[in-house]
């Protein structure tokens, strides 16, 4: 699970899977700040994913995005 604060390569490859599917625009620095939250938020309302809290980046979240993302 990732959520806000969190830093690392795991958030700079959610945020260049985020790129991927067109819900982030920022660069892709590792760091989950409150504009990655917001586009993890709107992915999962536009997935209509609900097995995670809105913008942290669980179990759920992380199964839709990878299943329409390769590999950044």
């Amino acid at each position: 699970m990732l959520s806000e604060g969190d830093k690392g390569a795991e958030v700079k490859e959610l945020q260049l899977r985020l790129k991927q599917v067109f819900f982030y625009f920022d660069d892709a620095d590792g760091n989950y700040d409150s504009g990655v939250a917001q586009a993890v938020a709107n992915y999962q309302t536009a997935r209509g994913i609900s097995g995670d809290e809105q913008g942290v980046y669980g179990a759920a979240t992380r199964a839709r995005l990878e299943s329409e993302t390769t590999d950044p």
